[in-house]
């Protein structure tokens, strides 16, 4: 999991365009040491749960995430692999949208 810790600025969605992503603040996604992590894009904010698991012969990492949607409650489900140094993944929300997403890692 040590290749994924960290920040990592999401540059594109499926759903969404850059202005919307960096909407309140830069849009990210951060992996902490201990499994957990956060997100935020647009209005929309979450807590992970993560975790390391394998997909056919690849290693991903998947996570259960809660938060906030503006001031409503949202959770749903992810996961995201690094490819050629960027961060690729899919985040989902329960019962309603879910987009592709990509990320460069922070400096």
């Amino acid at each position: 999991m040590n290749k994924y810790i960290g920040k990592w600025h999401i540059k594109e969605m499926e759903l969404w365009d850059k202005d919307f992503i960096d909407l309140v603040v830069p849009g990210h996604i951060t992996f902490k040491r201990n499994r957990s992590g956060i997100f935020q894009f647009g209005a929309v904010n979450g807590y992970m749960d993560c975790r390391m698991e394998k997909c056919g012969n690849v290693k991903r990492i998947e996570f259960s995430w809660d938060g906030f949607d503006e001031s409503d409650p949202v959770s749903g489900r992810g996961w995201a692999m690094i490819k050629d140094n960027e961060l690729h993944g899919k985040l989902y929300f329960h019962l309603g949208d879910d987009s592709w997403f990509k990320a460069a890692k922070s400096k």
